[in-house]
């Protein structure tokens, strides 16, 4: 073509077409044009070629069109042609090709209609293009969907079904033939308003994908871990059904919660030979892991199958504390208004648990009296309940009541299972606390057995005081004594016995008795001599015990008298030193002493005597390591701490005194066994005080020293 030929004008029409024609051609589409009233179809050489013809083999009629179609999409293709014909709708079609070569093409296709003056149809014109390598792309990613162990399901932008795999069917309990093109809102209601609309609706608007744990009900009754994203489309759904896993994580968290529990009970009742409160303190425990509510109950020595005698509730607790003062109430009435079939009982005197698993509120109001109890049991409203009994060595100690309401249901076997190993557990404590008790029952009556009360001499008093230790599982060997010598002295022992048990307080009781023996036998054997003979004593009877001690004796002669002093000879086996008070209230030095060695060590033991001159109004004071001693701090700042509590409270009376000393500095909680003797050396120029109390000698005594 010439230049003038390029310069021409044309027709815009023309060019419109041509740029149409290029385009077409530039996308492989080839175009139909099918005469309705002659039956001629045309198609141009792109199409022709699509179909596996050629211009001189196709015979430009429907019935050519239709033999190259795939058996399988004819009826389909038919319908869809013949809708656009009658109906005016757009022709749009995918469907397969075979060629004479056997091989299968995918076509796209899409027409519409037209019609004469008087609305009848006389063409359809449309294209196709061939879109097999498109569709071999989307059939690879749906055989990849489809073999998935996971579902997957996609969503357009108004929310409908446009593809599920086979997982996503089986799990969702429906087909794709129920579900595409329906909205999943509607399908599915239980969707709305959770976890899952809320996500969905925020990956959209957001355009990020969400991931989130869900729980949807019955039917499919089942938790789903769901990944979406969006797309241009709509939404991608991608979940997999977690529902043994999350079973099996809620059975994991509950055994570690029942370990938790039984660990925690094991530490409360443990911990502490107090085990009567720490059983009543088990009800807050076990709510809410294994109740919504429950009670406990403990039996003393004196219940019998056929008495209700000795049975109470001590300890209750709700998970609910808007209802924890209507079982406070319940709990205070209870015992009272059971009659004699009640469940509580029947659980006692059988010792096998007893299950109410529905219906609790109206059986237990049966077995309630007419009254408050009633009233109270109805508004907690049981579902169901369980008593336990509390089994120690064959014997049944008290009980466990545990009630849930109905939302909660009867106790599983698992609940059920670590309940009686609660109970199992609690019952053994308090076994274990009834039997410690009487241990340590018979073994203060013991020692106590060994501690005698005072003589009262001339112008003196003597107070003593012992306190066991709370936090031990048995007694010591701690112990005080007085008494007079045949010449009228007096004589004050402190001591202490190694060990903690019985053996120790039986050992303290010999010692006791032969220091005794001795010293109050001669009143010529000073206190650095009765230890000899203590030792003495112990190496030829044979008897393995150790033990520290004082022995001090108050001393006097007429011409001593005149002058108002006394002396303290006192010897020291190991043991703390004497505390001395003056006549007016200054804790004085305490005087040069070494603590020799203890008792039962040695026969051969050198043992000496100190002398201390005090004035008359003066107070000594010996006392054992209970006193003083504490875990968090050493024997001399106890001994500092014992002397500062003496200097404040000096003014008090003897009695007073001493009370004031062991509280302030135990509080009545001490670590080991407290021993304290004390004496005051009243005025004799003056009568004797009142709060000296009377005036008390044994028969040999004299009245004067």
């Amino acid at each position: 073509m010439d230049d003038a030929a390029e310069r021409m004008p044309v027709d815009a029409r023309e060019a419109e077409l041509l740029r149409g024609e290029l385009a077409i051609g530039a996308a492989g589409i080839g175009t139909f044009d099918w005469d309705l009233v002659s039956g001629r179809l045309d198609w141009d050489d792109r199409l022709i070629e699509m179909f596996g013809y050629d211009p001189g083999t196709f015979s430009s009629t429907i019935t050519g069109f239709n033999d190259r179609l795939h058996p399988d999409d004819l009826d389909r293709v038919a319908a869809d042609l013949r809708a656009a014909i009658d109906t005016g709708v757009d022709f749009a079609s995918v469907y397969r090709v075979v060629l004479p070569s056997g091989d299968t093409r995918w076509v796209s296709a899409r027409g519409r209609r037209l019609c004469d003056a008087d609305g009848r149809p006389v063409r359809l014109l449309g294209a196709a293009y061939d879109i097999t390598s498109q569709r071999d792309s989307e059939q690879a990613v749906g055989r990849v969907l489809e073999t998935m162990p996971a579902g997957f399901y996609s969503l357009d932008r108004q929310w409908r079904f446009t593809h599920l795999n086979a997982s996503a069917e089986r799990v969702l309990l429906r087909s794709r033939d129920d579900l595409l093109g329906r909205v999943i809102w509607e399908e599915f209601p239980a969707t709305v308003g959770s976890e899952f609309e809320d996500s969905y609706r925020r990956a959209v608007v957001t355009g990020r994908p969400v991931t989130f744990p869900a729980y949807y009900p019955p039917p499919l009754d089942g938790w789903y871990e769901v990944n979406a994203w969006p797309t241009p489309d709509g939404l991608s759904v991608y979940f997999l059904d977690v529902t043994d896993r999350h079973h099996d994580q809620q059975q994991a968290e509950a055994a570690r919660a029942r370990q938790a529990l039984q660990a925690a009970v094991t530490e409360q009742l443990t911990g502490t030979m107090q085990a009567d409160h720490a059983v009543a303190l088990l009800a807050r425990l076990v709510v809410p892991e294994l109740a919504d509510f429950c009670i406990v109950t403990l039996v003393d020595d004196t219940f019998t199958p056929d008495s209700r005698r000795g049975v109470r509730d001590v300890g209750w607790w709700h998970r609910d504390e808007a209802a924890r003062p209507l079982l406070d109430a319940y709990g205070q009435v209870r015992i009272s208004s059971l009659r004699d079939q009640a469940f509580v009982f029947r659980a006692l005197r059988s010792g096998q648990p007893v299950v109410v698993e529905r219906d609790a509120t109206a059986a237990i109001r049966a077995v309630l009296v007419e009254g408050p109890a009633q009233d109270l049991i109805t508004e907690l409203a049981p579902g169901s309940f369980v008593a336990l009994p509390l089994r120690g060595r064959g014997r049944t100690v008290g009980l466990l009541s545990l009630f849930n309401g109905p939302d909660r249901g009867g106790a599983g076997p698992l609940d059920l299972a670590s309940a009686t190993e609660v109970a199992a557990r609690a019952g053994l404590a308090l076994d274990n606390a009834r039997l410690y008790r009487q241990q340590r029952d018979l073994a203060v009556h013991l020692q106590r057995s060994f501690l005698t009360a005072p003589p009262e001499p001339d112008h003196s008093e003597i107070v003593v005081r012992y306190l066991p230790a709370t936090a031990s599982a048995a007694v010591g060997g701690d112990w005080y004594d007085a008494f007079m010598q045949p010449d009228g002295a007096t004589v004050l022992v402190i001591g202490d016995v190694a060990g903690h048990d019985t053996a120790a307080a039986a050992a303290m009781g010999q010692l006791r008795s032969m220091l005794r023996g001795i010293a109050a036998s001669d009143d010529s054997v000073t206190p650095a001599g009765v230890l000899r003979r203590v030792d003495r004593a112990l190496a030829q009877l044979d008897l393995r015990t150790m033990a520290t001690a004082v022995v001090a004796r108050l001393e006097q002669d007429l011409e001593e008298r005149g002058r108002g002093v006394t002396r303290l000879r006192w010897s020291n086996a190991g043991h703390l030193p004497p505390l001395v008070i003056d006549a007016d209230g200054h804790v004085a030095p305490i005087p040069e002493w070494r603590a020799e060695m203890l008792l039962g060590v040695d026969e051969d033991t050198s043992r000496t005597d100190t002398v201390t001159v005090l004035e008359r109004g003066a107070t000594v004071l010996l006392y054992t390591d209970g006193l003083v001693e504490r875990r968090d701090s050493d024997l001399d700042t106890g001994i500092e701490r014992l002397r500062a509590a003496v200097a404040e409270l000096a003014h008090l009376p003897l009695r007073e005194l001493c009370d004031a000393v062991v509280h302030r500095l135990v509080d009545g909680h001490p670590d080991d066994d407290v021993a304290l003797v004390a004496i005051r050396l009243h005025r004799q120029d003056r009568p004797r005080p009142a709060e000296a109390g009377p005036r008390r000698l044994p028969d040999p005594v004299p009245d004067e020293p």
